[in-house]
């Protein structure tokens, strides 16, 4: 029974491959016999094959929409000749009988068998089929230009979940499909093309041997280089898919020798071949270590043989690991991601100990100074950028657990929480435990799992079998990660310090304190605090001098907070923070209580003229759950000081429906008209609902309450104008960014003492064709009581009444002249002058249109109503022109409610535009596709 189960695991399947390539370089003929067997407990009725290169068919494959969340549309616009798919295809049993297929659209092919398949049992099936080959801009696979590159075309069979009728789809995420099996794929291509790839080639064009991950080739009509090294007397050739400059060849025949000794010694084993292509560099290149170019101005951050060893280390390490880990991908891809995370942070530890994360940046001198050594960025190590990149998504509460499926994690979520926040824990396991000793473990561990399939949780069974101080990262895994510690109150005691460290979680994990005395000498001690116990007392010599205390420092433990870990235990300043003045905003220093200090000086409206002043605030480059901002302003058009304060703060719950709840409390003094000020003071709290971090949909509520007050001129009083009101308002929220069919929907209520209205909008945008758009918005408000005095808070018709100084307006009271030609999109949108407002209720339709690249049309169209008159129909058409989309665009009427525009006199005067300075407008704008 032994000897039996022993010969059902060493089995291995065999693809055999005949493939000939058109002499268009656009399909495939392929001869092809699978020998699979059943290593599975279970009897098999049917085979699931796989068929991935018919997700590059049609539009609304999971393909498709993945790439569209990246926002990518290349594939969903894509032309009948560009797509890949199977034309025709025919499968053969042993008895050489043909097996009916269904259909060849499909990702997954379920093939009935005419027998069971017992466990450790095999079949022979004979394949031949044709592929139309995708464009390669895709996915990077696929024909492009004289290239064409192979990975995932073949039809193989799904090992990886054999007797699961659910289907897998293709999602362009390197998901490993075949695994343990040996190969033979020979090519018949055009004359004066060669072909390369990850299995040992036997001779021209042909190639054979086992593979613990996919195939992949290159057929090009050029040879690409290689490089051959021996470590430890065993040869490795890394061949390149792309060709290499003389310079970079230079520094990698330097490098890769000293990074492949690297790598085995930490994990023991080297392959006898990498393939590096094209399409993996771009993917697993360093983050963080490119150029930064601006205008015509370039600053380089590292030399180019650093960038050069920082690239291919990170892109040789995922290599291996992909080559000699057999993984599922979807449930266990933090397993290879947080150990290449892992051997980075030990590469960086040994051979950029003291390099900054800016590299050379800062000591970049503007007029004979440094100006960037201001910033604390500047100090941080190239180290700290794993703490650094989970810290910065996990304070937006956008972070995910590390056992997400890979497919739902987002783009930065895949780097900063498979990959960063994962290596960061293994390398604090490691450590605490000993780096030798943990890596004997990972060189154990993959040793006795090589040419099967692994499960993460093994592995972490033996960490803590090996070291109990890592038994919290099995349950750490399952849930997002919030754990905080804290120091609490450092006091003498005799001829020793009493130092209290506070956590905010049962688990048994251990902290790594170090202490630092005035002349900077550092001691170092791990700490295991006690399971179910959230104090731990330390007792330290005070004759040790002790000038200050740091938890974790480095950002070497991925915590939710970094500000309470730092404490002096002498000074001004004991068992307190300092506070630091900084000019401009920074990466935190957790160290300090920061206020930065920045001058302030815009352009309000024709009546404040020029505001200066400066702005005081917490707010870093990283969110905080308290923030306070105060900007005092002096205004050069009144000669008065006017200003504007805030103060917020947001609950941020990990596990809940709500992503933020954030209550606030803000004020403002402004002028709205000439030697007219304002004063405005509100409440207000809002709901930020959890989203899935891949998707662009969010949904919120809002809640505000405000107390106006304004000054009025003799006309406002005797028309009795409102100089006091109070308004409240109640909104939901819904937008959908995504691409192609981007729409949003809000339903609000407002209301004071004189009037209750309702509002209702409703947008939606389609992309019918690339950076070609159309646009529908829906509106409809309507007066539930209004016994208001005048025109104040009536809905506009092509101007919006800013009762509650809430729009950005240029000019706040301007009815004439260009800052009162600004178009707001709200209420009833439309672009000409229509004159009048509604003070009943109102329903209007926008459309607008591409025509010729940066030129639309537009239409408006709705009906109005105000209280004792008729109903009354109107209209207008014109011409849009967009030169920056969505910030800077500019219309233009022709026809409308009050005729053929360009022929009215003072047509200068009816020309609007939009202009948005919203600096967080921008950036949201541009972090789609990431998070």
């Amino acid at each position: 029974m032994f000897l039996g189960v022993v010969q059902i695991s060493a089995q291995k399947d065999s693809i055999y491959i005949e493939a000939r390539l058109s002499s268009d370089r656009k399909t495939l003929e392929v001869n092809q016999e699978i020998v699979y067997h059943n290593q599975s407990d279970k009897d098999l009725q049917q085979v699931k094959l796989l068929n991935w290169v018919s997700a590059y068919n049609k539009r609304g494959t999971s393909l498709v929409y993945r790439k569209l969340e990246d926002r990518n549309n290349d594939l969903h616009f894509a032309k009948s000749n560009q797509l890949g798919k199977l034309l025709d295809l025919t499968i053969k049993n042993p008895e050489n009988e043909i097996i009916p297929v269904n259909t060849l659209s499909d990702e997954n092919l379920f093939i009935p068998l005419k027998e069971v398949l017992q466990p450790g049992k095999s079949i022979t099936l004979q394949l031949q089929y044709r592929i139309q080959l995708p464009d390669g801009r895709f996915t990077g696979y696929g024909t492009s230009g004289q290239n064409i590159a192979l990975k995932y075309f073949f039809i193989v069979p799904d090992h990886f979940d054999p007797d699961n009728i659910s289907e897998r789809k293709y999602h362009d995420i390197e998901e490993p499909v075949s695994f343990n099996t040996f190969w033979t794929v020979n090519f018949d291509i055009p004359v004066n093309s060669f072909v390369e790839g990850n299995l040992p080639q036997t001779q021209m064009n042909s190639f054979k041997g086992y593979l613990e991950s996919d195939p992949e080739f290159l057929i090009s009509p050029t040879t690409y280089p290689s490089i051959k090294t021996n470590i430890d007397g065993d040869d490795t050739e890394i061949k390149f898919g792309y060709n290499l400059k003389p310079e970079e060849r230079q520094n990698l025949e330097f490098y890769l020798p000293l990074q492949l000794k690297f790598l085995k010694e930490k994990i023991g084993h080297l392959p006898e071949s990498i393939f590096i292509s094209d399409k993996f560099k771009a993917k697993e290149d360093f983050f963080g270590n490119n150029d930064i170019k601006f205008w015509k101005f370039r600053f380089q951050l590292f030399t180019d043989a650093e960038k050069t060893d920082l690239d291919y280390f990170g892109m040789i390490t995922k290599k291996i690991l992909n080559e000699i880990i057999i993984s599922d991908k979807q449930k266990d891809h933090w397993f290879a991601n947080g150990l290449k995370s892992y051997l980075e942070i030990q590469y960086l530890d040994k051979f950029y100990h003291d390099t900054k994360l800016l590299g050379m940046l800062p000591e970049t001198k503007i007029f004979g100074i440094k100006p960037l050594k201001l910033f604390h960025a500047s100090k941080l190590k190239l180290s700290d950028r794993y703490g650094l990149a989970y810290h910065y998504i996990m304070l937006q509460n956008l972070d995910q657990k590390i056992e997400e499926d890979f497919t739902s994690l987002s783009n930065f979520n895949e780097m900063a929480i498979s990959s960063f926040e994962t290596g960061s824990l293994l390398s604090y396991s490691a450590a605490k435990m000993g780096n030798d000793k943990f890596n004997s473990i990972v060189k154990n561990y993959i040793s006795q799992n090589s040419g099967k399939k692994i499960n993460p949780e093994e592995f972490l069974k033996t960490l803590s079998e090996k070291d109990k101080s890592t038994t919290y990262l099995s349950k750490f895994f399952k849930h997002k990660n919030r754990v905080d510690f804290k120091l609490g109150h450092i006091k003498k005691e005799n001829d020793s310090l009493q130092i209290k460290i506070l956590k905010n979680t049962t688990a048994s994990i251990p902290v790594k304190m170090e202490t630092q005395s005035k002349e900077g000498e550092k001691k170092a001690y791990w700490i295991d605090t006690e399971e179910n116990q959230d104090v731990t007392t330390i007792s330290l010599p005070a004759s040790d001098n002790i000038y200050k205390v740091t938890l974790n420092s480095g950002y070497i433990f991925p915590e939710s907070k970094y500000r309470n870990n730092f404490l002096y235990a002498k000074g001004l300043f004991s068992n307190a923070k300092r506070i630091k003045l900084k000019l401009i905003k920074d990466i935190p220093d957790p160290e300090y209580n920061e206020i930065y200090i920045s001058p302030r000086v815009r352009f309000n409206n024709t009546y404040d003229k020029f505001l200066v002043g400066i702005n005081l605030k917490n707010q870093s480059f990283f969110d905080q759950k308290f923030l306070y901002s105060v900007t005092p302003t002096y205004s050069t058009g009144t000669g008065k000081l006017t200003g504007s304060g805030a103060v917020s703060y947001s609950f941020l719950p990990a596990e809940s429906i709500i992503r933020s709840l954030t209550f606030g409390a803000s004020a403002s003094y402004f002028h709205y008209d000439y030697g007219l000020a304002y004063r405005k003071a509100g409440l207000f709290s809002n709901i930020n609902f959890r989203k899935n971090p891949r998707s662009t949909v969010s949904r919120g509520l809002a809640f505000s309450y405000n107390y106006l007050e304004r000054d009025l001129s003799p006309k406002m009083i005797a028309n009795d104008d409102y100089k006091k009101y109070n308004l409240w308002s109640l909104g939901y929220g819904y937008t959908d960014n995504q691409m192609i069919h981007e729409k949003s929907f809000s339903l609000s209520t407002q209301g004071m003492e004189d009037f209750n209205k309702i509002t209702a909008e409703g947008f939606y945008r389609w992309e019918f064709a690339p950076k070609q758009k159309l646009s529908l918005r829906l509106f409809a408000g309507y007066f539930v009581r209004n016994n208001t005095r005048n025109n104040l808070f009536d809905y506009g018709i092509s101007r919006v009444s800013n009762y509650s100084f809430s729009y950005n307006l240029l000019g706040e009271s301007a009815d004439s002249g260009l800052l009162s030609q600004q178009f707001i999109l709200a209420d009833g949108g439309f672009k000409s002058f229509i004159p009048g407002t509604v003070n009943q209720w109102i329903t209007s339709f926008n459309v607008d249109s591409s025509v010729w690249k940066i030129f639309h049309v537009y239409a408006d169209a709705g009906m109005y109503k105000n209280k004792d008159l008729p109903a009354k129909f109107i209209w207008d058409s014109g011409i849009k022109v967009r030169i920056i989309p969505d910030f800077l665009e500019i219309y233009f009427p022709i026809q409308s409610s009050l005729g053929f525009e360009p022929a009215f006199k003072d047509y200068a005067k009816r020309i609007r535009y939009t202009l948005v300075l919203n600096l967080s407008s921008i950036i949201n704008a541009a972090r789609r596709g990431w998070y």
